[in-house]
């Protein structure tokens, strides 16, 4: 099996065409199960957001998996594969972990270090994981993922600068008019976008800071943070000849301020000049605005560079990350090495256990005085018996299994056991996702030796190849 994500980012795809891309967080369930349909995906999670539309899928093969995954998108949003395929990227295995990985810290970000990706990295597992799209795979490598996050944020200085698309948004205000003394701000959104420029708005100054929604309690929570007011969407677009700066971040599907609006709104303005920053994807505001006199017009794409004050700090920081990147990488390949022990591990519980009651049943058999009191005593001695003899090879096993060595090692220690006819059985759960049937045990081991030793039913790893597969015509990026 391989793990897989084709994806377009802020870096690959312009933002008129990352919206033609969003998922609508009402929609994902279907999405994902719409995923999960699609030929050799086995696990899926989708992350999307504002700079980025990523596929991650665990599949059964390589070839034609890419063609799939573009088929999926092209049947979801309507959108016809030659208008999107140059803008996607694809990467397999030891490079799709890695991307993940750097997402999930921050890294590929358009704002480097910014923590906001985490948390929607840590929902979208979340989500797939609620709809049964995680198995065995995805549940331990995005665990990882945000775990890895965490640290990176809480063990290096890569966050402690205050920098995120809604701060560049305020400076880009800032550079604008120099400060914010004496000058009105409306906020259209009340979102976790929406919040983050408000608090930044809070402390620089600006006369009065507006907050509107169309949920109209949300946006009287939003502007009590920032000693804002709160109106709804059409009193805010009453008093739009009022405010200097407008700053969008709604999760609208279509546009929420038109031009015909904003040239109404002009006329009362006595030349003064409207600014307009629209953070929102899809945008919330429509294009042909910034070509009105005395509006100036910026979207989410013209941010980038502006907090490049404070990257240099970060770009150092981050190569201390790429460090517990790799520690990481590691250890999920480690993982996933000994993930071919389970099986053989399970088979020899069995067949233990098989050899067990049978000599248990033949005794009692010569020895039918004995009463249900001395029964269980012997039952009890001979099965702590056998834990002991094979508590140390089991564990051995593990160990060798995740060095170089570690097939080899493992189909050597098949053969002396004799477990080749237990492991050819077939598969109750090919599919790899971890089933309540999958981690029942035998009770051969203790309860902490045998939890888990079944997830992927004899499925053995792959030994993550990434060789670029030629017949996919996607852009092979780099991280």
């Amino acid at each position: 099996m391989h793990i897989v994500v084709v994806g377009l980012n802020y870096r690959t795809a312009p933002v008129e065409v990352r919206e033609r891309f969003s998922f609508a967080d009402k929609d994902m369930p279907q999405a994902l199960q719409e995923l999960l349909r699609t030929k050799s995906v086995l696990e899926g999670v989708i992350i999307a957001t504002c700079n980025r539309t990523e596929i991650y899928v665990v599949v059964d093969r390589l070839h034609m998996c890419g063609a799939f995954i573009r088929s999926f998108m092209e049947r979801w949003f309507g959108v016809p594969r030659e208008e999107f395929t140059r803008h996607l990227y694809m990467y397999e295995d030891e490079q799709a972990i890695h991307h993940l990985f750097r997402v999930g810290c921050g890294l590929d970000s358009m704002v480097l270090g910014e923590t906001q990706i985490l948390g929607q990295v840590k929902n979208a597992f979340l989500v797939s994981q609620s709809e049964k799209g995680t198995g065995t795979w995805f549940n331990m490598l995005f665990k990882q993922a945000v775990t890895l996050g965490k640290r990176a944020h809480s063990e290096t200085a890569i966050g402690e600068s205050a920098v995120s698309i809604s701060y560049a948004a305020v400076e880009l205000g800032k550079r604008i008019f120099g400060s914010f003394e004496g000058k009105r701000v409306l906020i259209l959104g009340a979102g976790k976008m929406s919040e983050l420029t408000a608090k930044h708005l809070s402390g620089a100054g600006a006369e009065e800071v507006l907050v509107a929604n169309r949920t109209y309690a949300r946006a009287q929570e939003l502007a009590a943070k920032c000693d804002g007011v709160a109106c709804t969407m059409q009193e805010a677009m009453e008093r739009l000849e009022e405010v200097d700066i407008l700053i969008s971040s709604t999760g609208a599907e279509g546009y929420v301020i038109t031009s015909a609006q904003v040239a109404r709104s002009m006329k009362g303005r006595l030349d003064r000049p409207l600014f307009m920053i629209d953070i929102a994807v899809p945008r919330d505001i429509e294009p042909s605005i910034g070509e009105l006199e005395q509006v100036f017009l910026y979207d989410i794409d013209d941010l980038e560079g502006i907090v490049e004050s404070n990257m240099e700090m970060r770009r150092a920081e981050a190569v201390k990350i790429e460090g517990m990147i790799e520690e990481e990488m590691a250890a999920f390949a480690t993982w996933l090495q000994t993930l071919g022990v389970k099986p053989v591990i399970r088979a020899l519980q069995e067949k233990a256990s098989d050899i067990h009651e049978s000599t248990l049943d033949s005794l009692f058999n010569k020895l039918p005085e004995l009463d249900e009191r001395q029964r269980k005593v012997i039952r009890r001695l001979t099965k702590s018996i056998l834990n002991q003899m094979m508590h140390d090879p089991i564990n051995r096993i593990k160990e060798l299994a995740g060095e170089t060595q570690g097939t080899e090692a493992l189909e050597l220690f098949t053969q002396i056991f004799a477990l080749e006819e237990r492991l050819d059985a077939p598969n109750e759960a090919p599919s790899g996702k971890e089933t309540s049937a999958s981690l029942e045990s035998k009770e051969i081991l203790s309860t902490q030796e045998s939890e888990g030793l079944t997830d992927l039913q004899g499925v053995a790893p792959s030994r993550i190849p990434f060789e670029p597969e030629p017949s996919l015509p996607l852009a092979k990026v780099s991280v």
